[in-house]
């Protein structure tokens, strides 16, 4: 990735550390990391690969660290509070790059969750997201975690599984998926976390960007 900066905001369980890339935007993009618990961090290939995507469609890109993670202070809380730390995130990107930009989304396994939420809690208040990125969304019951109840998102939002995904089960996605009416990409041979496949992340957000 390009050179980013390491800021760290005031958060409402104390700093929450942030790497931003700024750069003449035409937008903002957030993008969240998976479980903090199970090894989730910003720097997370997956969060890395979506933020330089976000980057060569012109968006400034901030990837938070989850409290608990990093620089980031507070105790882990399921995604409650971890959606209003990215709330704070989204206040300290419009103060810095400008009120009137579309803010984008995106956010990888447990991140995909919290940004549901985020995306939900934003467009209550009048600041709806432009658009969402989903990559192996946390839904449904996963083993060994919990059930996650993922908010329902906008029609053209991009979601992204693997089909071979060990973690959660692609079925999980796909039935979160139906009543909403989302098309899901579904890359084959591909696991949680993509290995050896994150350029056809790029590729599916770059095709599908414009639709």
């Amino acid at each position: 990735m390009s050179r980013h900066e390491r800021v760290l905001l005031d958060g409402p369980a104390g700093a929450i550390e942030v790497f931003v890339e700024p750069q003449e935007a035409t937008g903002i993009a957030l993008v969240a990391h998976p479980h903090p618990l199970f090894g989730g961090t910003a720097d997370n290939k997956v969060v890395t690969t979506l933020a330089k995507a976000f980057r060569d469609l012109g968006c400034a890109t901030l990837r938070p660290n989850f409290r608990g993670v990093g620089g980031s202070e507070g105790a882990h809380d399921h995604g409650i509070a971890e959606t209003g730390d990215l709330a704070a995130v989204h206040a300290y990107a419009r103060t810095r790059f400008g009120a009137d930009l579309p803010f984008y989304l995106g956010g990888f396994s447990f991140g995909a969750y919290v940004v549901t939420q985020l995306a939900q809690r934003l467009a209550e208040a009048g600041d709806p997201a432009r658009r969402l990125v989903l990559v192996g969304t946390a839904s449904g019951f996963i083993e060994g975690l919990r059930r996650y109840e993922t908010a329902a998102v906008p029609a053209d939002t991009i979601v992204i599984h693997g089909a071979n995904d060990e973690t959660v089960p692609l079925a999980n996605v796909l039935a979160w998926a139906e009543p909403l009416d989302l098309a899901v990409s579904v890359v084959p041979g591909t696991d949680h976390f993509f290995h050896r496949k994150l350029h056809l992340l790029r590729r599916i957000i770059e095709s599908q960007w414009t639709r």
